[in-house]
């Protein structure tokens, strides 16, 4: 029987021009055996023949799946029923991007969606889709918002989310975003946090140049009696907040922290909040979305 802490299995899917295809060739530099395109109904088919082989060449197993296939969401369901029955739980990670992003890739590539038709224009057929998906993405361990990302974009994301994917254990993923209101709130996030009361080093000549990062950042934000009220106040929310979700049956937690620029507070806050519940042993994972921006 494949175990996934021996043999672990990421399902990569999403919107279509969101990355999948990338994202995939990522895992197969990782030493996975990658299928893209592969029908559900041959999941099971496949999972079986490396339960034969037992092969030791490779890390694991990574499936690019996508709804191409016809009666993708009905075999879908059926492919998660028996892998449930094998006791083996897929990382299932959903790509998506921005309307305007997706538009924008098709133009370049100069590719038809899978939903087009002679009734059916570019911007309709990514709507469908989205609408389509709707239940997987909900469903998945994380989610990856690709605006804005180049390859290389992706290809970081995914290296610095590995220690993420390989944690297979049951239990709630939270994925901590910082980021800057002057570029846009994550659109992934289930919580948005808006950081801008804290104290603010940008006013602050001798630091602020330093990231959220830096001690003297943290520091900063935190002597304080607010910043030291927030933190202790936050993560007691957090610490009461989190095991009902867990209890509600979530997969994923999307936690995002916002100040102006994603340059200091935000990631200070992201960083601490990391750590403590990191140290609490949840399944968590971060991100400082628009940290080089700043």
């Amino acid at each position: 029987m494949v175990e996934n802490k021996q043999f672990p299995m990421i399902i990569l899917t999403g919107l279509s021009g969101a990355g999948k295809s990338t994202a995939l060739k990522v895992f197969e530099d990782l030493g996975f055996f990658c299928v893209d395109g592969l029908p559900s109904g041959m999941v099971a088919r496949l999972v079986t023949l490396f339960k034969e082989e037992n092969p030791r060449n490779y890390r694991g197993l990574s499936l690019g799946m996508d709804i191409r296939q016809q009666d993708f969401l009905q075999e879908w369901q059926q492919t998660l029923a028996w892998l449930n029955e094998q006791r083996i739980r897929p990382q299932v990670v959903f790509l998506e991007a921005s309307i305007d992003t997706l538009i924008q890739r098709y133009a370049t590539t100069r590719r038809p969606h899978p939903l087009e038709s002679k009734d059916l224009g570019l911007e309709q057929a990514l709507e469908t889709e989205n609408e389509l998906l709707a239940p997987l993405r909900q469903d998945a361990d994380l989610v990856m918002d690709t605006t804005g990302f180049s390859v290389h974009d992706l290809r970081r994301a995914i290296q610095e989310k590995w220690d993420f994917l390989t944690d297979v254990s049951h239990g709630l993923r939270i994925h901590i975003i910082s980021f800057g209101y002057k570029y846009g709130v994550p659109k992934e996030a289930d919580l948005v946090f808006d950081l801008r009361f804290l104290p603010n080093p940008y006013f602050e000549e001798e630091i602020k140049h330093l990231s959220g990062q830096e001690p003297t950042i943290h520091q900063y934000v935190f002597q304080g009696e607010v910043g030291r009220q927030f933190r202790e106040r936050f993560l007691a929310f957090l610490t009461y907040l989190l095991p009902l979700y867990a209890q509600e049956g979530r997969f994923r937690l999307t936690l995002a922290l916002g100040c102006t620029g994603g340059y200091h507070r935000s990631v200070a806050t992201a960083e601490e909040i990391f750590s403590a519940l990191k140290s609490s042993n949840y399944h968590v994972s971060l991100e400082h979305r628009h940290l080089e921006l700043g």
